[in-house]
């Protein structure tokens, strides 16, 4: 008890070099620690949302980039699948399937066009506001609401993909209606409208204004251009039922369908109707892509543990140094402890006493700095994931 004492009270007298050494052996324990916390979460999540998503149908490419865009809604863009495929896959009676659409962005966030079985599906909650009623409605995630700073209310403008579309797309303003609950996902991050409202932004659908009136043609003064046609930046109450879309729905796009099979057997059923490799088309399971993203992963891992040992041994060779040359500066001052009648062995558990003062301190800070990664880790993994992409 008296050498802890009187190691403490060295400890307390010699304070910045007590806290230098202190701080660093914290993180030297913190760091592996908090890398593996993080880790593991990022596994979890990324596998957790894989397996939370049945099947996954697009068109035939990479499947790992048609995952990445349908479920992280990532800035890939595998070819479009068209709209046939949703109705093909509702005339089989074996599954829901949930269209999305994730071609286009507003300040920075995708925009994620959908069916209102995507909310039900992911178990989505809205928090403040309405869910999606009308054309060119916008629900937004929570952490578009928080770094935009916007709520039901305000307004988002879509970001054009291409300056110079010849096309005539224009961007289209949408009205927040509904604010999502947060869910520690991409989801997060998201703009939600229904799919038509995606189809409005691509230039697919538009409305019309009528530059002529019935006053102006009962006058004789009607410009030459009658029922000239206005593409609208906003879907209003007034103009609303002027909208339409060209073509057939069939052929209308979309970047990928999630597919929810009724049972078993229906899976397997939809599974083998897609495994001709000459078809247009693809059905992949999201969880065994993304467990093979991250398998690559953790053998980059692998390697990463391997550094971070090699510097916590650097590191603890540095601080067993410093240690060293403290208690070879001390010399005389221990030699006038032994002259007092200190024995060796009083000095010896003396100096250990100090040490394990600094180890037990710098143990206790990793453990609270280990605790609050802890805690957060779901939610800054699913801002890191969402970031990513």
């Amino acid at each position: 008890m008296n050498a802890l004492y009187l190691a403490f009270a060295y400890l307390r007298y010699h304070w910045a070099r007590s806290l230098v050494l202190t701080l660093v052996a914290a993180l030297i324990i913190f760091v592996p620690i908090a890398t593996q916390i993080l880790l593991s979460s990022s596994e979890r999540a990324l596998v957790a949302r894989g397996e939370a998503t049945p099947l996954l149908l697009g068109s035939r490419g990479s499947q790992l980039d048609l995952t990445m865009a349908a479920l992280y809604f990532s800035d890939e863009r595998p070819d479009p699948v068209t709209m046939a495929e949703v109705e093909t896959l509702w005339d089989s009676g074996l599954g829901v399937p949930i269209p999305i659409h994730s071609a286009f962005s507003s300040s920075g966030f995708r925009i994620v066009g959908t069916s209102l079985d995507y909310f039900d599906f992911r178990d989505l909650v809205i928090a403040e506001g309405r869910g999606l009623s009308f054309l060119g409605d916008a629900v937004i995630g929570a952490d578009v609401a928080t770094a935009l700073g916007k709520g039901v209310g305000d307004t988002l403008v879509s970001t054009p993909e291409n300056l110079f579309d010849l096309d005539g797309v224009y961007p289209l303003e949408m009205p927040i209606v509904g604010v999502l609950s947060p869910s520690n996902s991409p989801d997060d991050q998201a703009i939600f409208v229904d799919i038509k409202t995606a189809w409005v932004i691509q230039g697919i659908g538009h409305g019309h204004e009528d530059v002529v009136t019935a006053a102006e043609v009962a006058a004789g003064t009607a410009a030459i251009a009658n029922a000239a046609v206005v593409q609208y930046q906003r879907i209003t109450e007034d103009n609303i039922d002027t909208f339409h879309f060209h073509g057939a729905q069939d052929d209308f796009p979309a970047t990928a369908v999630i597919v929810v099979p009724h049972d078993a057997r229906s899976a397997t059923i939809l599974k083998g109707r897609y495994l001709d490799a000459a078809g247009p088309s693809q059905l992949v399971e999201p969880a065994g892509v993304i467990q093979g993203l991250v398998d690559r992963i953790f053998r980059i891992k692998a390697l990463l543990d391997v550094v971070t040992a090699i510097i916590a041994v650097a590191a603890v060779a540095a601080i067993g140094l410093a240690v060293f040359l403290s208690y070879r500066l001390r010399a005389r001052e221990i030699a006038t402890a032994v002259k007092l009648g200190a024995r060796k062995g009083m000095v010896l558990r003396l100096l250990s006493a100090e040490t394990f003062t600094l180890i037990f301190v710098a143990s206790i800070l990793a453990s609270i700095g280990a605790m609050i990664v802890a805690r957060h880790a779901e939610s800054w993994v699913g801002w890191l994931l969402a970031l990513g992409t």
